[in-house]
């Protein structure tokens, strides 16, 4: 062959083998799919602490929530895709009466430490172990402790469990989610002593999807990983390892974003946008939780209830949440109830009308009502006459008259006696017909002379008995006249406006008038609302207390203290220097008012927060105080505790609808809280993530209740039916369709 053919005969060869190729290719493409398969490596950045990876010491510390729902789990657990509580290491049945829970071990479970040559079965006495350590007297967590008083632990048999009740309780079921503990992992170590186990608590051994594999402590952050471990009868992984790398701030984490896969808790900026970058996939989600003002009812102005419809009345949760970007408003703190549901909308001119039922007014009312009984009065009787005010300098004097008619001589005003006639010029006296005369000196010091400021005028007869009463501002400064003057000009026109249609542009209400140095004007829209003061002058003032964390409830409490103050209620915003301070302030209920959040976890049990039961009894023993008591508002109220018993016990879900109804509407009508809002939340992974479904969550850590389908390896795989030798049949196919 020539030099030239065999060129051409390598194009052609070449042209052939590239086009074998591009058929085998799409071929495979088409008849193939990508499945995920088990291995590889999850990182998740996250901005905290890590603390004894132990699920009875785990409250208060999302971060370590996290790691403990992978290493432990429970007899029970939370699933987001159903929103139910199921089994999980045990199937469990509970009796009509939810009295009785039977649980039964799936059979061949082993905790993480479990060899072939060493096998670690878990067993009843695992079960009895975790739970009857709870209710032991000195038991580190009297918070958990109260979720299993009463209850009787007895193991049947190496796999069954019987837990009875002295009561009914339909939630219990919740209280199973907590992961199991090895008997083993705490033999010799009294109660008291289980949170300080350490060995424990940073190398723990669990019967969960994972198990704990080290922990690393680098310049950069805190790193915990963990391995795959296969539990016979229950879903598999098909993650190989899940890090947790936990940064002391966002910043931290942030540089080093290009080696982690997911971010958990991303912040917002300015514009609620999520900060990170644009590979990642973000996911909002909410909680069963809410943020809300909470009154103490033990307080005297707390517990006005007029003062508490005006403000729930004044708060614009629309604009506060969008000062927060935040979506979620929440009007009840009965998650269940529908949300929509409104009773208490935004309406600031509802809000002061409120107040009216309440002993605290604004200045401006108090003094038009003042000037309005002083003008009655000064209308009726002999002394109408009198001016409400009157300008007189020192030595001056004011010369009042009026008619004899039904007076019987003599008669007096302010102890001076009146004359029948009038002064001529040269100083006599010219009787006149049924008429009187007297003159009133300005601050002569004699009896009977006006003083400056308000002056009771008083005529009386000959037993000094008081026939009329009048009331008489006098002033000496002309600039201060003045203002009196426009004052009385404005009660002129407030009475006139009684009789106004509500559009004439002259009309005015108390809302339009403004205190200033004594005198009502017209308020501008630069005036500062007053404060609310009482008949007794002291004035109205709430105390909000909130921690600095998150950072946003201190931006929420200045909105707070704006839209309270519009309607005349003053707010002072305290926010401790201290986690300890501020704990000891929220336990001993020193505050008016208290900006918290509180959850309600996957049962929905408001039982905690609003039962009477739940307040903290305060006797003055610091030492008496309790942790669980959760009632924020002190709120206690016969009928509602009857309900929330009634919500708990029943089986029956009509009855509980229509008890949480009787309870959302009796919250709505004592006020003990104003719910504000349900905080957002965001979770981001990678393009290299795959499987993530969330659902509704209880608690952050909820989003790996289904790991499983999680997987961030894949492979391509025929089609059922398909293979390489499929290949000819196709390629003949495609042929005849050209």
């Amino acid at each position: 062959m020539s030099r030239l053919e065999r060129i051409v005969l390598a194009v052609f060869m070449t042209l052939l083998i590239l086009s074998s190729g591009m058929l085998l290719r799409t071929f495979y493409i088409q008849n193939s799919m990508i499945v995920p398969v088990s291995g590889g490596t999850y990182i998740e950045g996250s901005v905290g602490d890590v603390l004894p990876l132990n699920p009875w010491f785990v409250t208060g510390n999302d971060v370590s929530r996290d790691i403990i729902s992978l290493v432990f789990a429970g007899l029970m657990k939370y699933d987001p895709k159903t929103n139910k509580v199921v089994d999980d290491l045990a199937t469990i049945q509970a009796s009509s009466d939810n009295r009785i829970y039977t649980a039964t071990l799936r059979p061949d479970l082993f905790w993480h430490d479990s060899t072939a040559e060493q096998p670690h079965p878990v067993t009843a006495d695992d079960v009895v172990f975790t739970f009857s350590s709870i209710q032991q007297p000195g038991f580190p967590n009297p918070i958990l402790q109260q979720n299993f008083r009463g209850v009787e632990i007895e193991k049947l048999d190496n796999r069954t469990v019987r837990f009875r009740l002295n009561k009914p309780y339909s939630f219990f079921s919740s209280n199973l989610t907590l992961g199991l503990i090895p008997k083993s992992a705490f033999e010799g170590v009294p109660v008291s002593k289980f949170d300080q186990v350490l060995d424990f608590g940073f190398h723990p051994i669990g019967a969960g999807p994972y198990s704990f594999l080290s922990l690393l402590q680098t310049d950069l952050s805190t790193e915990v990983t963990l391995k795959r471990f296969q539990q016979k009868g229950l879903p598999e992984s098909k993650i190989d390892r899940i890090v947790f790398r936990v940064f002391p701030d966002y910043p931290s984490l942030l540089s080093d974003i290009t080696n982690l896969n997911g971010v958990r808790l991303v912040p917002r900026n300015e514009k609620g946008q999520p900060t990170l970058p644009r590979h990642f996939h973000s996911v909002p989600y909410t909680l069963p939780q809410y943020v809300g003002l909470f009154f103490n009812l033990d307080r005297e102005i707390s517990a006005d209830h007029g003062i508490r419809l005006g403000l729930q009345l004044a708060t614009n949760k629309q604009a506060l949440v969008d000062s927060i970007h935040e979506s979620q408003i929440v009007d009840t703190p009965l998650l269940e109830i529908d949300l929509g549901d409104w009773r208490y909308k935004f309406a600031e001119s509802a809000a002061k009308g409120a107040f009216f039922d309440s002993n605290w007014n604004m200045p401006e009312k108090i003094r038009l009502q003042r000037l309005l009984e002083q003008r009655n009065t000064n209308q009726t009787g002999p002394l109408n006459s009198l001016p409400n005010i009157a300008l007189l300098g020192s030595g001056a004097s004011l010369t009042v008259t009026g008619s004899l008619a039904g007076l019987k001589l003599p008669v007096s005003i302010n102890g001076i006696r009146i004359q029948t006639g009038t002064h001529l010029p040269d100083g006599t006296v010219r009787a006149l017909s049924g008429s009187w005369i007297v003159k009133l000196k300005a601050g002569t010091g004699q009896s009977g002379s006006l003083k400056l400021g308000l002056n009771i005028i008083q005529m009386t007869n000959a037993k000094n008995d008081v026939i009329d009463t009048s009331f008489l501002d006098r002033i000496a400064d002309i600039k201060k006249f003045e203002l009196a003057s426009q004052e009385q000009r404005l009660v002129d026109r407030f009475l006139a406006s009684k009789t106004m249609p509500d559009n004439d542009p002259r009309r005015i209400t108390v809302y339009d008038l403004y205190l200033e140095n004594g005198y009502l004007r017209l308020k501008t829209a630069q005036d500062q609302p007053h404060t609310r003061i009482n008949s007794k002058g002291k004035r109205l003032v709430l105390t909000i207390l909130t921690s600095d964390l998150p950072p946003t409830y201190q931006k929420i409490a200045e909105s707070i203290k704006q839209q309270w103050e519009s309607v005349g209620v003053g707010v002072k915003i305290d926010v401790p220097s201290s986690k300890k301070e501020f704990q000891d302030r929220l336990l001993n209920r020193d505050y008016d008012v208290i900006l918290f959040g509180q959850s309600l976890f996957d049962n929905l049990d408001s039982y905690p927060y609003w039962h009477s039961s739940q307040i903290q009894e305060r006797d003055g023993d610091a030492k008496k105080l309790r942790l669980d008591a959760f009632n924020l508002s002190q709120y206690t109220s016969f009928e509602a505790d009857a309900l929330l018993v009634r919500i708990r016990e029943t089986a029956d879900p009509s009855s509980r609808t229509r008890a949480l109804k009787e309870l959302n509407e009796l919250l709505k009508k004592d006020l003990p809280a104003i719910v504000l809002y349900s905080p957002l939340y965001i979770f981001a992974y990678d393009e290299s993530v795959q499987g993530v479904s969330l659902g509704k969550l209880s608690l952050h850590a909820d989003r790996f209740a289904h790991i499983d389908d999680w997987y961030v390896s894949t492979e391509r795989r025929f089609l059922s039916g398909k293979s390489w030798f499929s290949f000819p049949g196709w390629l003949i196919k495609q042929l005849r369709s050209l």
